[in-house]
């Protein structure tokens, strides 16, 4: 059985972790396929969108501890490196993350390495890192505290009690909490409305949020405006007017 199952339908993709017996825990060959898959969606120009969700009643357990405790090594960084990180990274599109079930330490990480998350209502996140003995290392411990504030954060994060869905969209960490069935295909209709973009332009724009997030506000404006007059300098005008036209007309279409 493929662990991690690869869906692409025209410009965006669909990734699922495939464990589900196993709660889609991050065993070496999840974690191998995952990075092979992500490469795939990458390396492909057609791809400009993915949505990520897991298989079952778990979005993703974290690591394989079963795994990981049958290791003859003492060492375990190699288990904990974050090839999953910087594949999720290298690719320029947004990610979205349909979260379906539980998403607990290492799959909370990868849930907060998405660019947009909708959760179902069986969602639950926790963080069991300073429970099992180890450190985050994919980013949790900084990007946490940013979406929903420094206390909440460390409660989440040293109690490693979870947080439902109703409260991780009150708390802002998840955009929509959607029932079950509904889950995936709001998580397509928002792909396909993202693949409406000119796809340089979402790309920029990408860019544009990420680098200038990390800046102090003054020199992320700064940033914006170098870049919206570089943009602006190499855009078409009837282009421009074209597309806007598109988007008036899909704008009544929507209307009735």
């Amino acid at each position: 059985m493929d662990t991690v199952l690869l869906d692409k339908h025209g410009g965006f993709a669909i990734v699922t972790l495939n464990r589900p017996l196993a709660m889609n825990a991050l065993s070496h060959e999840l974690r191998r396929d995952f990075v092979a898959v992500f490469k795939d969606c990458t390396e492909d120009p057609d791809i400009r969108v993915i949505i990520l969700t897991g298989s079952g009643k778990a979005f993703c357990a974290g690591f394989d501890l079963k795994e990981l405790g049958s290791n003859d090594s003492n060492n375990t960084a190699e288990e904990a490196d974050n090839v999953i990180a910087q594949a999720m990274e290298a690719f320029t599109g947004p990610i979205i993350g349909a979260i379906n079930g539980h998403c607990i330490t290492g799959g909370f990480e990868m849930a907060l390495a998405c660019d947009i998350l909708l959760a179902s209502e069986n969602a639950r996140f926790a963080d069991t890192h300073a429970r099992v003995g180890m450190l985050p290392g994919w980013g949790l411990s900084q990007k946490l505290p940013r979406l929903i504030g420094l206390s909440r954060a460390k409660e989440i994060a040293f109690t490693g009690a979870p947080i439902f869905a109703p409260q991780a969209y009150e708390w802002g960490l998840v955009n929509h909490v959607l029932p079950e069935d509904k889950l995936l295909p709001r998580a397509i209709k928002m792909a396909q409305d993202i693949c409406g973009c000119v796809p340089a332009v979402l790309e920029q724009y990408q860019t544009l949020i990420k680098d200038g997030y990390s800046m102090l506000l003054d020199d992320a404006l700064e940033w914006e405006e170098a870049r919206a007059i570089w943009w602006a300098k190499q855009a078409s005008g009837k282009v421009i007017e074209g597309r806007r036209k598109e988007v008036l007309e899909k704008g009544r279409s929507e209307k009735e």
